[in-house]
Formats: structure tokens, C-alpha cells, sequence
């Protein structure tokens, strides 16, 4: 995907989107010194571009039970296309995966995978993970606390 041609006007209406999704349009035609018809242009334009890829609300998984944070390195038996778009899309249908990246070098793919408790976990990882088609292994790292957790990317407004 090519590089996107942003103004200044743009990387504040981004910056601030994804600092506070919910500001109003009103609010962030404000903010980057338009007003908001123009404003809510770009940031449809933005969208359509497919450089604003969705709203999203951050919630506390301890409030809502999940006590458990664990990245996990997964090898599988083969790096054929084939085999790892399977496995890509068997993850797809965990809801406790919430993240899946694949990696070049000593493991395939590292997943971020939530649990209520720590026997919660086991049992995702022994009756479901390891017993998946082609993994060969997998090395799980629990979450004791995270000390920085920021979502997209670096934007500033007035590079």
C-alpha cells in the first residue's frame, strides 16, 4: 500500500481521532482550525482511503473478568501459504485471541490471547491451541503488568 499524502489538517484530524474517537465532528473541525462541513469531508475521505479503519471503545478486560494476558509463540510444522492462512483463519473463530501477527524467524506467530483465570488459559492452550492442525509448538509468556498500551501510530500534526 502506498505511502497517503497527508496535510497538516489531516494528521490533526487523525492525531486527534486517535487520541478520542468520540470527539465531535464540531470539536475536531475546531481543533484543526475548520469548519465542519470540510471536516467531516476529510474524515469520510479518510475513511473511504481506508487510513481510518474503524471506531473502537478501549475497555478493562479485569472489569470484565479476564484477569489473564498471555502472549503466546506458535510454530507450525509448515510454512506453506496454504497451511498458514488455515491456521489464520482457525484463530479467527477464537474470541479469545485478540491479536495475531505472523513473524519471521524462530516462530511463526504471536498471538495475544486473554483468559478469566490461569486454568482458563490451560485449557484454551491443551484442548484447543496445541491440538490445532500443524503446530508443531507453542511458548507462552504471561502478562504481569503492562506499563504502556497505545493504540495506531505515532501522528504528529505538524510534521
Amino acid at each position: 500500500m502506498a505511502r497517503a499524502k497527508l496535510d497538516r489538517i489531516d494528521r490533526r484530524i487523525l492525531s486527534d481521532l486517535q487520541s478520542n474517537g468520540r470527539m465531535t465532528n464540531v470539536e475536531l473541525a475546531e481543533r484543526a482550525g475548520i469548519s465542519a462541513p470540510p471536516c467531516l469531508r476529510r474524515v469520510r475521505a479518510l475513511e473511504r482511503a481506508g487510513i481510518i479503519k474503524g471506531y473502537h471503545a478501549e475497555l478493562s478486560p479485569e472489569a470484565l473478568g479476564y484477569s489473564v494476558s498471555v502472549f503466546a509463540l506458535v510454530g507450525l510444522n509448515s510454512q506453506a501459504e496454504a497451511d498458514l492462512k488455515a491456521f489464520e483463519e482457525l484463530i479467527a473463530k477464537w474470541e479469545e485471541v485478540r491479536e495475531c501477527h505472523m513473524l519471521a524467524g524462530e516462530a511463526d506467530f504471536l498471538l495475544k490471547i486473554v483468559a478469566e483465570t490461569w486454568d482458563d488459559y490451560q485449557k484454551f492452550l491443551t484442548t484447543r491451541l496445541t491440538s490445532a492442525p500443524n503446530v508443531s509448538h507453542v511458548k507462552s509468556m504471561m502478562v504481569f503488568r503492562t506499563a504502556k498500551e497505545v493504540p495506531g501510530v505515532p501522528i504528529s500534526p505538524d510534521a
